[in-house]
């Protein structure tokens, strides 16, 4: 019998998370089906819930529900409890809620674009959801870890969740320079920029754009400043992506071959 899953956000037409696990299962041999849902914004619970009727073994969760998944979920992850987000949901006896965000981002960063993250001096931009979920994978590649916020008191409270981290204001990072910079905010959906300084780049650096799909004002701004590598977040998409189907299936696709699908 064909096992159902899904994702649920709003909007959710864009979303290519049933293609990814479609090519997932074609590859593995798992039989499942998987299909997008958008939720109304004010019946995320009861969406949940009428999956969990119709015998769905689990759903992949975006925005703007991560934190609402977080709440319904029974059964939490070391990384859901700390990013207080999730974004797998798995149906057994219990709601089981799951963040493969961070994995899925470290993993495509070390893996396929092939840059280590141990000792490297990374910059996290943005202090929202996104950011909760990559922070404690993030740490525990024993980098050194900053991040910057538009508004620093919201920076300082994600570096006091996490030990480790250091909080700034992008004003505060005028003559520093990072190995690693990634970016975690919104502001490519409204074509805007982070206030970056100049020369924030280093030698041999990555810049790193969750959103995917098209070149971000961001990502141009790495490519005139002295970035050696310009990524967008495609790879993110289908590591986690990834990562949830093992935790459902028991079995670990291979993301290159989908990653080049993709991209192609």
């Amino acid at each position: 019998m064909t096992d159902r899953y899904a994702v649920i956000g709003n909007p959710i037409s864009h979303s290519k998370s049933p293609l990814i696990h479609k090519l997932f299962a074609e590859q593995t041999g798992q039989d499942i089906s998987y299909i997008a849902i958008e939720a109304p914004l004010n019946a995320f619970s009861e969406t949940v819930e009428r999956l969990i009727r119709e015998g769905y073994k689990g759903c992949n969760i975006t925005v703007p529900f991560k934190f609402e998944a977080f709440r319904i979920a029974n059964q939490k992850s070391d990384r859901a409890q700390t990013a207080q987000a999730v974004n797998t949901l798995k149906f057994e006896d219990d709601i089981h809620g799951y963040n493969t965000d961070g994995a899925g981002l470290v993993r495509d960063i070390e893996k396929n674009i092939g840059v280590n993250l141990k000792d490297k001096r990374i910059l996290l931009m943005g202090a929202g959801g996104a950011s909760y979920g990559v922070t404690l994978p993030l740490l525990e590649t024993h980098c050194t870890l900053t991040v910057a916020n538009r508004t620093a008191e919201k920076a300082r409270q994600l570096a006091a969740a996490f030990k480790g981290v250091r909080a700034s204001g992008y004003e505060s990072l005028a003559g520093e320079q990072f190995d690693v910079i990634i970016n975690a905010t919104s502001s490519g959906l409204s074509n805007e920029l982070p206030p970056l300084p100049h020369g924030i780049f280093a030698k041999g650096s990555l810049a790193y754009d969750m959103m995917y799909g098209r070149e971000t004002p961001f990502m141009a701004f790495a490519r005139a400043n002295g970035a050696a590598i310009v990524a967008d977040g495609l790879g993110m998409l289908i590591e986690q992506a990834a990562e949830a189907f093992y935790i459902w299936r028991g079995v670990m696709p291979d993301t290159r071959s989908v990653i080049k699908a993709l991209r192609s």
